[in-house]
């Protein structure tokens, strides 16, 4: 049986790879996650007593934890996602994001190196290094990003994830090391931690609770289901061409207010009777001081990997947002849980100018 490690599996990406991998697939899937604030073994409950599925607990930084990882599991592929991964949070404290995204994917990289050069047949293992469409900056109001777009981070955070693709690619270029890369646009769906536009959105309306907007809310996103991303990260991680990026988007570019305002509308008609003191949940809608340097619009050209392995999203925005606000009712003890931890829906990354 073939194995995949996945860091980061217990985060709201990373689960869902996994789930897909349990579901669709016949690997043995290693899941290496720390569990920091976001991640959340509740959310693999599905697929938690399959034989198939193994928790290890560790951080990508450890060396001597990751090299005995490999050591004991032998994996055909790594599908690297662990990662501190919040722009708000990155700029209150931008050194766990050095150490995670940048240290952690160096020795991450180093220990899979090793491992590849004494297998006895090294042409099927390959590692798959998942990053974000931030890296490239903030767009115009015209264009898409493709793999060709220059890097231009504007946040610690997206600085990290573009120092962490680098690597990838210079230990593809320099040491040979079987390597594809993704980078996706902005996801949602079940399961997300709630320091997340949509889900903060969600659990903030439902208590009753002012939905912050920041600045105009007119900053253009373009939103990936996560699901649909978890089938085209496994798609790249079987089919994709060593040394090429892929990038993932949801064809779905909206303005952070309009998805706030759809959000509200899709309440008032699945939700029977509002917090007290309203009528509709758009009259919760708060406009905020908005974040340092915000990347004004991103939007991704998906057109490599439809022409190229034929994935597509199977989920509109509005199709996706509706399952995901239908999961967000059907689970509030999910809810309960993540909110009695160490986030309660504060307002986070006004460390400058504040």
């Amino acid at each position: 049986m073939e194995t995949v490690i996945v860091t980061g599996g217990a985060g709201f990406i990373g689960s869902a790879v996994i789930r897909h991998l349990i579901e669709h697939s016949d690997y043995r899937v290693v899941n290496f996650d720390k569990l920091t604030y976001a991640g959340n073994l509740e959310s693999l409950l599905s697929v938690a007593e399959n034989p198939n599925y193994v928790f290890i607990k560790g951080d990508i930084c450890d060396q001597a934890a990751v090299y005995q990882l490999f050591d004991e599991y032998r994996p055909s592929a790594v599908m690297h996602l662990a990662a501190e991964s919040h722009v708000d949070r990155s700029i209150d404290g931008p050194a766990d994001f050095i150490t995670t995204n940048i240290v952690g994917t160096s020795v991450l990289l180093e220990v899979a190196r090793q491992y590849w050069i004494d297998l006895d047949d090294n042409k099927s293992f390959r590692f798959h290094h998942i990053s974000t469409d931030e890296v490239f900056g903030s767009l115009g109001p015209s264009g898409l990003f493709n793999e060709h777009s220059p890097y231009q981070p504007n946040s610690p955070y997206s600085a990290s994830k573009a120092a962490s693709d680098h690597l990838v690619r210079a230990w593809h270029e320099t040491y040979g090391l079987p390597v594809v890369i993704t980078n996706c646009s902005n996801n949602y769906g079940p399961y997300q931690f709630p320091e997340k536009l949509i889900p903060l959105m969600i659990l903030n309306a439902l208590a009753g609770e002012p939905l912050p907007v920041y600045g105009k809310g007119d900053q253009v996103r373009d939103w990936l289901y996560v699901d649909d991303h978890a089938r085209a990260l496994c798609l790249v991680l079987e089919q994709g061409d060593l040394g090429e990026t892929y990038n993932i988007g949801g064809h779905n570019e909206k303005k952070n207010i309009d998805v706030v305002k759809t959000l509200c509308r899709l309440l008032d008609k699945k939700v029977i009777s509002q917090p007290q003191g309203i009528t509709r949940f758009e009259e919760l809608i708060t406009y905020v001081t908005d974040r340092p340097g915000h990347d004004q619009r991103y939007a991704i050209d998906a057109g490599k990997i439809n022409n190229v392995l034929g994935w597509q999203p199977e989920e509109t925005f509005e199709s996706g947002l509706a399952k995901t606000i239908d999961w967000y009712l059907d689970n509030p003890q999910w809810c309960e849980h993540v909110r009695d931890g160490s986030y309660q829906g504060e307002r986070l990354g006004l460390a400058v100018g504040d």
